[in-house]
Formats: structure tokens, sequence, C-alpha cells
């Protein structure tokens, strides 16, 4: 069972940046990243697996800036400029949405070590060369197996 401030310590920095390359908000940033250990805290049951500590910490970091962006876009029915969004804005926002929601369908169907190398990849910004050291195997075995996370990630949008 991995400590909360271990994991504090170790990946503070690392989910900090994780969000501002998302945000591009320090004090969001922050704001979310004490949330995120904060969560983390109260549910350090449900890791499991140690080794996966920095895939769950991203996870509950993009759910709460998610969580953050819904609750915005809920709030301010004006665009930038304060006016109305015509109904194609709408129409494209849910569009995205939707989107959106198939493809998370998806990265949650698909196996390990697809859905891991994925979300190391795209949400974690990690290099290739160290999702291979992660797994303990080849940076072209990472690269095929990202790959074919994408292709299985395609293949079930478009269905």
């Amino acid at each position: 069972m991995a400590d909360i401030e271990f994991l504090y310590s170790q990946y503070f920095g690392f989910i900090c940046k994780f969000l501002l390359s998302h945000c591009r908000d320090i004090d969001l940033a922050e704001e979310l990243t004490q949330e995120t250990f904060f969560r983390a805290f109260m549910n350090i049951r449900q890791l499991r697996d140690d080794s996966k500590a920095v895939c769950w910490l991203c996870s509950i970091a993009r759910n709460l800036l998610n969580s953050h962006y819904n609750r915005i876009s809920r709030l301010s029915p004006l665009d930038e400029a304060g006016e109305i969004a015509s109904k194609q804005d709408v129409e494209y926002e849910v569009e995205t949405k939707m989107l959106s929601d198939r493809a998370m369908t998806a990265l949650k169907a698909l196996e390990e070590p697809y859905r891991e190398v994925f979300m190391l990849s795209f949400f974690a910004s990690l290099p290739l060369s160290k999702i291979s050291r992660l797994f303990g195997k080849s940076e072209s075995w990472a690269r095929v197996t990202l790959y074919r996370a994408k292709q299985k990630i395609i293949e079930e949008i478009q269905q």
C-alpha cells in the first residue's frame, strides 16, 4: 500500500506540470494539484498497484480538470466576447463532447498494457523511452504498443 506522503513528495511537481500543460494556468494547476492529492488521500485504498500510482494520480487530476471545465461551461453560457453562443457553436460543442465521451469509453475498454501505455504517453506526457523502462521492455515495444492502442481507440470510435 502506497504512503500518501511518499506519493506527494514524489509526484507533486509532476502532477502540477501535467495539469499546467493542459490548462495553461498556474494558479488553477496548483489548486487542482492540491485537490488531486486530497482525493488521493481520501481514496488511497483504491490504489492496488503502487507501480501505477502516477497513472492513478493523473486520472484523478484529469477528472478534476474536466469537472472544473464542465462547471465553468455550465456557469457561463456566453462566449468570450460576451455574446450568446451561436447554434453552430453549440452543435460543435455537443459533437466534441460526444466524441470525447466515445474516446474515453474506448480508452476504458482497452486491455492492459495498451491502456496504461496510452495514458502515460498522452495524459502524463512521458516519452516512450521512460514508458519502456517502466515496463522493462524495449522502446520499440512501447512505440508499437502505443500505435496499437491508438488504432484500437480509433476503431472503437468509428463504430
